[in-house]
């Protein structure tokens, strides 16, 4: 017993026109009034979508070419809906790809949808009325059709731009990362809509377990529900992110925004650089980021989530030379400076344990006056001798002083 042929799908040309010789018929006349159709399609877009007639000409040009390409392809679908020629996608193939990022995918459905009354009614008026109730019937199954090829198109480009955007965080990213040219980083952030003239933060960590894209997207989703702006990118076994936002006013705030971050990050700490006035003066901050991760392993009990300034003695010792500076300019130029034997009482306090006794005998004074010159030191540099992390922060920033010297 030989195999049934199998049955044509609901609402196709085959199925409700058996007939190939009457399709083929009916394909001629509708290919006939294709030109008149296309026209009156243009004539009620222009009508009923106040947006159509503010497109340029060759935006509109493009769904004109898309609106004759539909009428043909539903000329072919109804003739032969198992022909390849006839996909529904190829619709779309008539016009640049440039028009899925210049017509909305929500105005696309309006052309859709306004189309699809205008070629009912052109069937309704001009086509034999032996053809009428057919065309119609297959018109709404090859509406679906062409719906889904929009949203499969919009999907692509939404890809395909997504891709091209995550390629362009990543070159932004390592530019920053090199202290490569201002202009050439600012002029690639516009392109993504970032407000290269907002502060701007700059926070390393280890990534989280997984493929690098994904920590990636879940940084961006996060800081995207938090109310910030971010571009990230993973390098190697590190997730470095620029942050920016309406909230982030200086470096105490850009701390607490990081710190709602940290869930994205992986195990480890997660390094927080002093806030950069825009994008183009985000390289230092990058470099004092990456310092103070590549410090982190150096003071393991310290805050998960810290500022690299608060890692000066260990990004000093690993050698990086800004950090080196910036315990002479904050900590032993200020006690030079200051005079008042501040320099030699902060020595002495450390060498005796933090014994303000011991410290007063060995240098001849009162205990007063200790106690007064251990405040005045915390004054002068925002350290002080008496907290074990300032304390140490002291004795590493006197050392080099002593050695620059």
């Amino acid at each position: 017993m030989g195999a049934m042929p199998d049955k044509p799908p609901v609402g196709t040309g085959r199925a409700l026109v058996p007939s190939k010789r009457a399709r083929a018929a009916m394909v001629r006349r509708l290919a006939g009034a294709a030109g008149a159709m296309t026209t009156a399609i243009t004539q009620a877009m222009d009508a009923r979508m106040p947006w159509f007639g503010k497109l340029s000409a060759e935006e509109r040009s493009w769904i004109t070419l898309v609106a004759r390409a539909g009428i043909d392809g539903f000329a072919g679908w109804f003739g032969d809906d198992t022909d390849p020629a006839v996909d529904p996608l190829a619709i779309f193939s008539v016009a640049p790809r440039a028009m899925t990022r210049r017509i909305s995918l929500q105005q696309t459905v309006d052309i859709i949808r306004t189309s699809i009354e205008v070629v009912e009614e052109q069937i309704a008026t001009s086509m034999p009325k032996s053809d009428r109730l057919p065309l119609q019937t297959a018109i709404v199954q090859y509406s679906r059709e062409v719906a889904f090829a929009a949203a499969e198109v919009y999907a692509q480009a939404a890809e395909s731009i997504g891709a091209w955007d995550e390629r362009t965080e990543s070159i932004i990213i390592d530019a920053v990362v090199r202290h490569d040219d201002a202009v050439s980083v600012e002029s690639r952030a516009a392109t993504l809509g970032w407000p290269t003239t907002a502060p701007v933060v700059v926070i390393v960590g280890e990534t989280p377990g997984g493929p690098a894209d994904q920590a990636a997207d879940e940084l961006r989703h996060a800081a995207t529900r938090g109310g910030l702006s971010v571009l990230c990118a993973a390098q190697g076994d590190r997730l470095i992110a620029l942050l920016t936002g309406a909230g982030i006013v200086d470096d105490a705030s850009a701390l607490a925004a990081a710190t709602q971050l940290q869930d994205r990050f992986g195990p480890g700490a997660v390094i927080v650089s002093s806030l950069a006035p825009n994008l183009g003066g985000a390289f230092d901050s990058a470099a004092e980021a990456l310092s103070g991760a590549a410090a982190a392993p150096g003071w393991p009990e310290g805050p998960r989530v810290r500022a690299a300034k608060t890692m000066l003695p260990e990004r000093a010792l690993l050698g990086h030379p800004q950090a080196r500076e910036d315990l002479l300019r904050t900590i032993y130029h200020p006690l030079v400076s200051a005079g008042g034997d501040l320099l030699s009482t902060c020595v002495c306090f450390l060498d005796h344990a933090g014994s303000i006794e011991a410290s007063a005998r060995a240098l001849f004074v009162h205990a007063n006056t200790v106690r007064y010159r251990i405040k005045r030191i915390d004054e002068v540099t925002g350290a002080s001798p008496t907290d074990a992390r300032d304390a140490y922060a002291l004795r590493v920033a006197i050392t080099l002083g002593r050695l620059a010297a």
